[in-house]
């Protein structure tokens, strides 16, 4: 397929009636303009039909044109084109048996078949929120990834859409837009970056910050179009320079200054806690050589003519990104003593990280050693698809695998070896036991062991890019059920703990019941909760009996928190009315620039108290309850006592969540009892300051004639996950009887 360009204002072409001469301008061979001008004669002669919809002949053709505009600019197919013109009509009418009848008739069967895939894609949205997914939810996400693995052009289809339905309502209402940016930056623009598209994946990012923080997107343009003319005037010089002595020691390449995205100078921002002028790469320069050997060449000639930034220098070349980018970067310091970011790569990594997957269709043609190259990429990505297929039938929860496919799209890569030298790609974060059970089941849970480097390692070691990891196995399958544990950081992977859950479920149940019951019986002492209330938890997990519900806790069916939770929001007598100031915790003083250290989503810095019917602690999920006359009370989403008042009142939910710069500590006091022995409070201040967590003052009480101690120890935590990790990780010291918050 040939190369194409706009050549004409699209919204020009449409008004002056001359689509086919703007389709032959742009480069496409005559077969593809008669293809593409006949699927629009159809589009306009099928609207004027459409007595149900009052919609203007042109408004479907507009939008099928915007698509087709950027899948021009991808080097897509031709039926991929025809797909795209077609779909903002087939979309909203896609049960309809006709319609597709009379697709299939007049352009084939494929070409429906694409539409179908595109139309499964949408459901990508229903991922865009956090929460439980119910079995119909679930079976949609399958048709989704089915569409994905079938054929990949229908994410490609369903990204250069959103990106025109982002465009289209930049002037529509607020809610419209922040609704599709949320659900853009959640899933769509995550996922456009995972499989390579970087042509699509910085619209999509530019328009969701537009949309979802509008003040500081206009500040940073502001900023920018206020440099616009001296910045191009400058990069124009050192462009010329650049070139001129790349050509005189004979490489071949091509320099250019490149655009800026928004998006990549806020998070620029943001992460290097800069201001707009002290951004290195606000002047960014590109240079797009014929052969790898030449990128370092050039490299040399940049380095020696001027002086670089060593913290600024990252070689993706070397080491790829997981997502295959591969380029050189550096910044240097140019005239004026203003610092220029360089990017160097080939014209094939150029295309691969502008195109992605859609690289596969523009070398179809290519002689055999770049289609090859081409395909491997292509392959890879596919390959990926198919695994959440595969992982998808493994986990029996539906939420479980809605947030494994959120840290498959979104979270960050880290890029591990096994001894073989065969990549592995997991989600940062990711432990050897995750790595075990990516490997193979039986592998993680006959785990005993794993080597980083020929290096033992516990299991809560954080893998990280580059690892070479080799894990040691016994003969046996022995997973502990400590491995399930949130707060002990052994896995990370929702994958990796369903499959040490079914493990579990297989067990014998008597062995359940007498698990389940220990770790009821911890929690429900170290929080001073009463056995009593476990009878209504029966009744509120749907169980028969306190002995199902108690195996279902030690098989890992039912999560021990929620049960915990439940029976605390009883105890803490969930009937009271929301106003009741004895819910609500003193607000703490701590962190001046949010109170009580939260941020209410899009309606700035209001007064907020913390519930103390939940007693949130920074790092739980919260959210907000907007009261009459004292403010929004915070709540952890999985209160109890919030679901209770939600049900009358959802009008009053605001979403909320903890401030990333806020510094306050929450003080709490936590009872250790322990068997007596030498060294035991070494031990326990150890795990402190390991844990980095303050203590604020400590007592003990002896019993000589037992040799039992209580220790008092009065912390100050700054999340709640630190918080419960220390109670774990003393719980586990030697002699340790009971720990338990008060």
């Amino acid at each position: 397929m040939v190369s194409v360009t706009r050549v004409h204002n699209l919204e020009q072409v449409l008004a002056s009636n001359d689509v086919r001469q703007w389709l032959t301008d742009t480069g496409l061979e005559t077969h593809t303009v008669d293809a593409l001008y006949e699927g629009v004669e159809w589009l306009l002669d099928q609207q004027k039909r459409l007595d149900a919809h009052p919609v203007h002949d042109i408004d479907f053709t507009r939008q099928g044109l915007q698509i087709v505009e950027i899948m021009l600019e991808l080097s897509m197919d031709d039926e991929s084109l025809l797909a795209a013109l077609l779909y903002p009509y087939f979309g909203p009418q896609a049960t309809d048996k006709k319609l597709k009848e009379a697709i299939s008739a007049k352009f084939g069967k494929h070409i429906l078949d694409l539409l179908n895939g595109v139309r499964k894609m949408a459901n990508l949205g229903l991922l865009s929120s956090r929460v439980k997914h119910s079995a119909a939810q679930a079976e949609n996400i399958r048709r989704m990834l089915t569409a994905m693995v079938e054929d990949v052009r229908s994410v490609v289809i369903k990204l250069s859409q959103q990106v025109v339905y982002l465009r289209n309502i930049k002037n529509g209402d607020e809610e419209t837009r922040v609704l599709a940016a949320k659900e853009t930056q959640t899933i769509f623009a995550p996922l456009a970056n995972r499989l390579g598209i970087g042509q699509l994946k910085w619209e999509l990012e530019d328009y969701a910050f537009r949309y979802l923080q509008p003040d500081v997107y206009k500040n940073i343009a502001k900023s920018l179009e206020e440099t616009r003319e001296t910045r191009q005037q400058y990069l124009e010089n050192f462009v010329e320079n650049l070139a001129g002595k790349m050509k005189d020691i004979g490489i071949q390449a091509e320099v250019y200054g490149r655009p800026k995205h928004i998006y990549s100078i806020y998070k620029k921002m943001q992460k290097k806690d800069y201001d707009f002028s002290q951004l290195f790469d606000i002047r960014a320069v590109r240079v797009i050589t014929e052969r790898l050997q030449d990128c370092y060449s050039a490299l040399g000639v940049i380095h020696t003519n001027w002086r670089h930034i060593p913290s600024e220098f990252d070689d993706y070349v070397a080491t790829p990104k997981p997502n295959g980018y591969q380029s050189i970067h550096t910044v240097v310091i140019g005239p004026e003593g203003k610092p220029i970011e360089i990017q160097i790569r080939t014209l094939e990594m150029h295309e691969e990280a502008e195109l992605g997957v859609a690289a596969h269709w523009q070398y179809k043609e290519a002689d055999s050693k770049n289609k090859n190259v081409k395909m491997s990429s292509y392959e890879e990505k596919i390959a990926w698809l198919r695994k959440l297929l595969l992982w998808q039938e493994e986990m029996a929860d539906t939420n479980e695998f809605a947030e494994e496919l959120h840290n498959q799209v979104v979270e960050d890569r880290v890029y591990v070896f096994t001894p073989e030298g065969d990549v592995v790609d997991l989600p940062s974060g990711s432990t050897p036991l995750d790595f075990a059970y990516y490997i193979h089941t039986n592998v993680g849970h006959r785990c005993i062991g794993a080597k980083v480097f020929n290096r033992i390692v516990p299991f809560t070691y954080q893998l990280k890019t580059g690892d070479q990891i080799e894990i040691i196995t016994g003969k046996e399958a022995n997973p502990k059920r400590d491995w399930l544990n949130p707060n002990l950081d052994y896995v990370h992977s929702s994958r990796a703990r369903a499959k040490i859950q079914t493990w579990f479920k297989q067990q014998d149940k008597d062995k359940n019941i007498v698990e389940g019951k220990h770790l009821v019986e911890n929690e429900l002492g170290r929080l001073n909760l009463p056995w009593s209330e476990m009878d209504k938890a029966v009744e509120r997990f749907n169980m028969n009996s306190i002995d199902d519900l108690l195996a279902g806790i030690g098989g890992g069916d039912v999560r021990l928190n929620q049960v915990i939770n439940y029976i605390q929001s009883l105890v803490e007598q969930p009937n009271r009315p929301e106003i009741d100031p004895r819910l609500i915790q003193k607000p703490r003083k701590k962190g001046k620039k949010y109170q009580n250290g939260v941020v209410l989503q899009g309606v700035g810095n209001l007064m907020n108290q913390l519930a103390g019917c939940c007693n949130p602690i920074a790092g739980d999920d919260i959210v907000g309850y907007i009261t009459q006359g004292r403010g929004v009370v915070i709540h952890r989403s999985d209160c109890e006592q919030f679901k209770v008042v939600m049900e009358e009142h959802p009008e009053r939910f605001i979403e909320a969540s903890w401030a990333e710069q806020y510094s306050g500590g929450y003080v709490s006091n936590v009872q250790v009892f322990a068997n007596d022995r030498s060294g035991l409070i070494r031990d326990v201040t150890t795990i402190l300051a390991n844990e980095k967590i303050n203590v604020i003052g400590m007592t003990t009480d002896s019993d000589v004639q037992n040799q039992v101690v209580k220790m008092g120890l009065k912390l100050e935590v700054y999340n709640l996950s630190a918080f419960n990790r220390v109670l774990d990780k003393i719980s586990q010291v030697e002699e340790v009887i009971k720990v338990k918050r008060v």
